[in-house]
């Protein structure tokens, strides 16, 4: 603990007065351009992947990157989204998964969560992908892990389109919706290209996106 109110204290000399000016706007106001939601993994902090400042991420951060399917009973989550998207406009949804995911290996691997069973329930909002993965034969099992992160990134992408504020969004074509993975040991992200139903690397395809705004609607 002690490293982390240094950490402040360190923040309170001297990141603070270097951005000052940023704070005092950000103190009555923001103006997020994009909800970005992630894995609570520590390995995985968004603000530093994208090198962005405060105010300019919305972030939900939950085990797995789960964003369960818009029901009757609105959780953390749906409240957030709805937030992010309705009163905050956002222009932009990410949704990243990333290597090495201990949700996604429990369930890519079967493991018994007996002992937890709030993550047990929780993880059920994965079951279309595990579904999925399940049915697809797999190298090995680290290669199993891989493709259950790709196929969570997809279910949770369809997930966040049965939210109405999404859906209304996405009907007046003021928001995109991006499927990234993030690799820990090398700094990369494969994104989802929704109309070649691939991923592929980010840093090469930086116009890539899972559904977009200015996308040709479907009659």
């Amino acid at each position: 603990m002690k490293d982390i109110i240094d950490g402040f204290l360190t923040f309170q000399k001297s990141a603070f007065p270097e951005r000052v000016k940023l704070f005092k706007e950000l103190a009555t106001q923001q103006s997020p351009r994009a909800l970005f939601i992630s894995c609570s993994d520590s390995r995985l902090v968004p603000e530093l992947v994208t090198q962005r400042e405060p105010g300019d991420l919305f972030v939900i951060r939950n085990a797995g990157n789960i964003v369960p399917s818009y029901g009757p009973e609105p959780g953390g989550v749906s409240a957030s989204v709805e937030y992010a998207v309705a009163a905050l406009q956002v222009a932009d949804i990410v949704i990243c998964g990333h290597s090495d995911c201990g949700a996604m290996t429990a369930i890519a691997t079967c493991k018994c969560l007996d002992h937890m069973p709030a993550v047990a329930s929780w993880l059920r909002y994965a079951d279309s992908a595990r579904v999925v993965n399940e049915a697809r034969e797999h190298q090995d099992p680290l290669a199993k892990v891989a493709a259950m992160v790709r196929e969570n990134v997809i279910a949770q992408l369809a997930n966040i389109q049965t939210h109405p504020s999404v859906r209304l969004a996405l009907e007046e074509r003021r928001v995109t919706l991006h499927g990234w993975i993030y690799d820990i040991g090398s700094g990369r992200i494969d994104a989802f290209d929704g109309r070649s139903g691939t991923f592929v690397p980010l840093a090469e395809n930086p116009d890539v996106y899972a559904v977009s705004r200015k996308a040709r609607r479907v009659a």
